[in-house]
């Protein structure tokens, strides 16, 4: 059942998006519980995904439905009563279309949680209210401060096993403000709830008088996201050059574009823009998507560019808007979450994945880790342990154009790739440039 003003809502006039979230949290502090109420409560569970769920109370005990079980789909998340993987679910509402990452709880499995959170627009921190604020509740928030997730929500969990304590509230929260400010952190909400019971989950709660709203779900379907888009500069990753060679249509016949997703910015017919590595300044002639051909397009579509000059362009080039810079170079620092068994070291070489660009890389120095505990960087650390956070400088083989992470989070992210075995082995956010691309006006003349 959705909230009464979703049902007094016209939905023909209301905005329809998509918003990524993910929850986090310490083990055993009803993660997966929450998702499955969300999506029970809002009467997204098709009846045979119901009848799964009911099936499959043999393997929990207790004869009872749980909701966990929506999300851990493997025998041993539900044999353990854990989170293990990243398991993605899908509902929506007549306000939104919601996609949630149900992320792990174990240290073990930081990694994990990185990965789902990367795309999110609010990250959720479930916090046991029996426990309080730990260090995973730390360490999660820590990571959606550097992953620059727009939104956060904590979750006081579990109100019912504290008596609907409103001062057991507030204590948590004084827990949580106390660090806050040292992290990156600007929309934070708070919200009691009983994900087992569904308190103030879809429906407002009568066990929390003294909290006024809104309910979990009235808040992910109000949060505003437009703003979360870099609109400010285009950068256009080519992911490849499309050539449809039509035999009927004309137009289509000697056609070439350049296809991917935009990483920021708007674009529109006319405007100057800028092809790396090849230095060339030429004009947008048309923009087309599967619509056709369109007047403007911005970020995150997915377009095909046609410019008004042939160059030579492929996968791993960057189309860029001529207002707005990007870094470029090939000494880099950058934060990262490291995730394989095998420590790093400074002098270990990799693959280095950027948008559409991958190229060599070395690590040159490894600035500090972080400590979770205390929040506070640890100078110069020998290596970097598996779901160590930490600061580190590279030098790659060719320059890479870039934004910092903080300015756009799809320009200024990458991954580390071990050769070999193919197998990834960092999550990086890059820091400020030291250069940025000023190309000079008319650079290219047919």
């Amino acid at each position: 059942m959705f909230t009464e003003e979703i049902l007094a809502a016209p939905p023909v006039t209301l905005p329809v998006d998509i918003l990524r979230f993910n929850t986090c949290g310490s083990v055993d502090n009803g993660k997966s519980t929450l998702i499955g109420r969300l999506l029970y409560d809002s009467k997204s569970i098709m009846e045979d995904q119901l009848e799964a769920l009911e099936r499959s109370t043999d393997i929990t005990g207790g004869g009872t439905i749980n909701l966990a079980n929506l999300t851990d789909g493997l025998r041993a998340e539900r044999e353990q009563g854990i989170t293990i993987d990243v398991a993605y679910r899908y509902f929506a509402t007549p306000r939104r279309k919601f996609i949630i990452a149900d992320t792990p709880g174990h240290v073990q499995y930081t990694r994990n949680m990185v990965t789902g959170a990367s795309n999110a627009n609010v990250s959720i921190v479930l916090v046991d209210a029996r426990l309080g604020v730990i260090e995973q509740s730390r360490r999660h928030t820590a990571i959606a401060s550097l992953l620059r997730i727009p939104h956060l929500v904590v979750a006081i969990n579990k109100m019912d096993l504290v008596g609907w304590s409103e001062a057991r509230f507030h204590e948590i929260r004084e827990q949580f403000e106390a660090f806050l400010p040292r992290l990156d952190l600007k929309d934070v909400k708070f919200i009691p709830i009983s994900a087992l019971h569904g308190d103030n989950v879809v429906t407002p709660s009568s066990n929390t008088p003294w909290y006024p709203g809104p309910t979990l779900l009235g808040h992910l379907e109000s949060v505003h996201i437009g703003s979360d888009w870099n609109l400010n500069g285009f950068r256009l990753p080519v992911q490849w050059v499309n050539r449809p060679n039509h035999p009927t249509d004309a137009r289509l016949y000697d056609f070439r574009g350049y296809s991917g997703q935009i990483a920021g910015g708007i674009v529109r017919p006319g405007q100057q823009v800028i092809v790396m590595p090849a230095g060339l300044v030429t004009t947008v002639k048309e923009i087309w998507t599967y619509d056709g051909s369109v007047p403007e397009a911005f970020c995150p579509q997915s377009i095909t560019l046609v410019l008004a000059d042939d160059i030579d362009a492929g996968r791993g080039s960057m189309i860029i808007g001529l207002d707005h810079h990007t870094g470029t170079g090939t000494d880099l620092q950058a934060k990262v979450c490291w995730m394989h068994t095998r420590p790093l070291e400074r002098g270990r070489k990799y693959f280095l994945k950027h948008t559409t660009s991958t190229v060599q890389a070395v690590v040159t120095e490894l600035t500090h880790r972080l400590n979770i505990g205390t929040l506070e960087p640890e100078p110069a650390p020998a290596a970097l342990a598996m779901n160590d956070l930490g600061e580190i400088r590279l030098r790659v083989a060719q320059p890479l154009y870039y934004d910092s992470y903080a300015v756009n989070r799809l320009t200024g992210s990458f991954i580390l790739i071990e050769p070999g075995t193919n197998t990834t082995v960092a999550a990086g956010m890059l820091l400020p440039a030291r250069e940025a691309v000023k190309p000079e006006l008319g650079d290219f003349r047919i």
